[in-house]
């Protein structure tokens, strides 16, 4: 992340996801300028032939079955502030949850259509990701089935900027299926495109307000970290928006991100007390610890394993941090990753013929999900340290830092 400026770093991620080396850069404008206008900017990815049918994400691995709800909420309390005139501010949350028994229910959808077609637009790749294609991505859950019985932990998950929440499914399920509660959010006007409820779909102005306009990327992860309050609100207060609100256990609570969602883990962590542990998948920090620090809560970062997100490397907020983190912590790299590793992307650049990092898919989501499954079973269960002790000999592309 480092490669670029700041801010023209944090508006090109989702470009970084699919394009080769050397493009994104020149992307940035173009692309974030049609996804606030909701225009196409000129395809940069070469014509591949489009996979007939659409894929299944890779099976959860815990022993529950999952369900699924879609919550729509809105923080009428604060000004958007990337569209001071919107009608609050308007968050899409996916519940992930054990489900009390398989099968029941319709299948739980990936994406809408249209969320999928504004995202292959965006990271330069519609023609070789039909819209329909992607949007029919095989989920393992059930939609608004009967949770099973229980007090369940909760995770909260903010996706990479101008990508959608849905592009973390993946481990979503996998941390339902043992046993979690997950609150994937989708956070207005942050994403090249996000579907409400009466069907309009939000394109990504802050894009444009970050590379046009110079918006400090800091705006991103304050806001996230007030999105995330106002969640926290509304799933464990005293009218919660989930019927099944209930098997929440409001006594532990973490949140992990990608990209910028996980660098928002942090400053969510400093704003609200709540959120127990925290995990930030390979992105740079925007803001700074302020004195209290964490105030002794866990952290894990997990990142590439080269020049960005090495000691010493080129995203030096990351070497900033580490001191300053001053509860447990763990500093990990994933030889052969690349940044779209901790999300679904792996799949889907393989599926679509995307240009993809050296480390196989099925071998990126297994390890995104064990270790952070370990960290939040370690922080929120009170699980032995397990992988997280040291380096393991059946995970050796994970390795441990400790500047």
């Amino acid at each position: 992340m480092k490669r670029l400026t700041r801010a023209a770093a944090a508006a090109v991620l989702a470009c970084a996801l699919a394009l080769p080396a050397g493009t994104a850069g020149t992307a940035v404008a173009s692309t974030a300028t049609a996804s606030a206008a909701g225009t196409a900017p000129a395809a940069t990815v070469a014509d591949a032939a489009a996979p007939a049918k659409p894929f299944t994400l890779p099976a959860p691995t815990g022993r529950h079955p999952v369900g699924s709800t879609v919550l729509p909420l809105v923080d009428r309390s604060r000004t958007d502030p990337w569209v001071p005139t919107a009608d609050g501010r308007r968050l899409m949350v996916t519940l992930h949850y054990p489900a009390a028994r398989s099968g029941g229910g319709p299948r739980a959808p990936y994406a809408g259509r249209e969320e999928a077609r504004r995202l292959a637009e965006g990271i330069g790749a519609a023609s070789a990701m039909p819209a329909d294609v992607v949007a029919a991505t095989r989920t393992h859950s059930r939609s608004d089935v009967r949770p099973a019985p229980g007090r369940r932990p909760l995770v909260l998950l903010s996706p990479g900027f101008s990508v959608s929440r849905w592009t973390l499914t993946h481990l979503a399920e996998d941390l339902a299926s043992r046993g979690y509660v997950v609150a994937s959010v989708d956070h207005a006007y942050e994403s090249f495109g996000t579907t409400l409820p009466g069907g309009e779909t939000l394109g990504c102005v802050a894009c444009v307000a970050l590379d046009e306009q110079g918006v400090p990327a800091g705006v991103v992860t304050s806001t996230r970290a007030a999105d995330m309050r106002f969640v926290l609100d509304r799933l464990t207060g005293p009218r919660p928006a989930w019927r099944h609100a209930r098997i929440i256990d409001a006594r532990r609570i973490g949140m992990a991100g990608h990209s910028i969602g996980g660098a928002s883990a942090a400053t969510a962590m400093v704003a609200d007390r709540r959120i127990d542990a925290g995990v930030n998948m390979d992105g740079a920090f925007w803001e700074e610890l302020p004195a209290e620090r964490l105030r002794g809560r866990p952290f894990m970062m997990l990142g590439t394993h080269d020049e960005v997100h090495l000691p010493g490397g080129e995203d030096t907020s990351w070497d900033r941090m580490w001191p300053r983190l001053d509860g447990w912590k763990r500093w990990l790299t994933v030889a052969g990753s690349a940044h779209s590793t901790y999300s679904d992307f792996p799949m889907i650049e393989r599926h679509f013929g995307l240009p993809a990092p050296e480390i196989a898919p099925e071998r990126a989501v297994s390890l995104t999900r064990a270790y952070v499954a370990a960290f939040f079973d370690r922080h929120l269960r009170g699980a032995p340290d397990g992988l997280l002790a040291g380096p393991s000999p059946t995970h050796p592309e994970v390795h441990f830092q400790n500047p």
